[in-house]
């Protein structure tokens, strides 16, 4: 295995919502010098304008960091900062199968709560190094000890090694990177092996067409490599690769354990898909990687544009949407009264609010969306069982 690799940390920071994910993955930016103060800005990562103004995060995202540790080596950390709510649980699951630790962070007042479970069970899945930080030590109503001792209680992980911290005032960040450092392990995989990597988002650009968001699990891929989508078996030229530092910055390739993006001038939106494996034409990698389990829809509404002449950019807009948001799922349906429109599926109301106004702003749509429901099951006389997700 090339040296390279094992100076690599690739990880994630998993907590319920408002336990400080995202101000902590803020100091370790500032901390590791990856924006200069001039730059940084408070949630520097929630870059969605939806996002700044209701103080929560939707998207997961990556970013990478250059941390010379005390052992005097210089280490790359891949940081994957998730979403809290139940809502966006899929981001979570996606970040998670393209790292090899997480932060699970805990509030010192709040202590644990759903949201810390779910995500630690995910994490647990994913065979993940787990290392607690029990965050907001500095409010003068902070439990510590307490927190401590749930942690043990509730999730069976061993807490006298929690690392006590502040976000906010940067209280035991280099503690958490010496952490990070010491005991997440660095990945496995061969620079030399056939190239296979994991897609864990994507999004549609204008000018570059869909962009992969990926994990490099093994080989090494370079601009102008013939890359072939396993599920697909569809075959592109790569026109760029790179890493999100936090803003995308071109590199020359990326190795086995590297997180960051490539661009292959994908028109086709459906080209792409989310766990989906990325291998080398010429030198193909016998079998795809595990890729994700689908997100099921729990709520259902039928979106439809108001100028009926709309239906085509709101269709259009769906699979780009999708692109970004693998969870969403959706197809056509008629109404007598609101003509051509979309049956479209979300985890929850809250996502299903956020993918609305997405498509109201990102796509200039005009829409109107229908009641809410969601899918009865109906056991029948006959003993069959039957779904329903529409009144009519």
């Amino acid at each position: 295995m090339a040296l390279a690799s094992q100076r690599i940390r690739n990880f994630s920071i998993i907590a319920h919502i408002d336990h400080g994910k995202s101000t902590l993955a803020d100091r370790l930016i500032e901390y590791t010098g990856a924006l200069s103060k001039r730059e940084m800005e408070e949630q520097v990562l929630d870059s969605m304008d939806l996002e700044r103004e209701r103080g929560i995060t939707i998207k997961l995202q990556a970013v990478q960091l250059s941390y010379q540790a005390k052992d005097g080596e210089v280490y790359e950390l891949n940081l994957i900062d998730t979403p809290g709510h139940v809502d966006f649980s899929y981001e979570v699951s996606r970040s998670l199968a393209a790292c090899e630790g997480a932060l699970l962070v805990v509030d010192a007042v709040q202590g644990i709560e759903a949201q810390t479970l779910a995500n630690v069970y995910l994490a647990l899945a994913n065979n993940l190094e787990i290392i607690p930080v029990i965050n907001k030590i500095d409010l003068p109503s902070a439990e510590p000890e307490r927190v401590k001792q749930e942690i043990e209680d509730v999730i069976g992980l061993d807490a006298s090694e929690a690392i006590l911290a502040s976000a906010k005032t940067g209280i035991g960040i280099e503690e958490i990177l010496e952490r990070i450092v010491e005991t997440v392990p660095p990945p496995q995989g061969e620079d030399q092996a056939p190239l296979k990597a994991l897609i864990f988002d994507s999004k549609f650009d204008a000018y570059k067409g869909a962009i992969s968001y990926v994990r490099i699990v093994e080989g090494r891929v370079a601009k102008g490599t013939k890359m072939k989508m396993m599920a697909s078996g569809k075959i592109f030229e790569v026109t760029e690769v790179g890493v999100f530092a936090p803003a995308m910055r071109i590199v020359g390739e990326l190795k086995a354990g590297q997180v960051g993006f490539i661009a292959a001038s994908i028109k086709n939106v459906k080209d792409t898909q989310v766990g989906d494996t990325i291998t080398d034409e010429e030198n193909c990698a016998d079998k795809p990687l595990p890729g994700y389990r689908k997100a099921i829809p729990m709520v259902f509404c039928g979106l439809y544009p108001v100028d009926v002449s709309d239906y085509n950019r709101l269709r259009d807009s769906l699979e780009k949407l999708h692109l970004n948001d693998a969870s969403l799922a959706f197809e056509p349906e008629t109404s007598v009264a609101l003509g051509f429109g979309y049956r479209c599926g979300f985890l929850g109301l809250l996502h299903m609010e956020i993918v609305q106004e997405r498509l109201e702003r990102e796509y200039d749509l005009n829409l109107i969306t229908t009641a809410p429901s969601v899918i009865y099951k109906v056991n029948t006389l006959k003993g069959e069982v039957i779904s329903i997700d529409n009144p009519s």
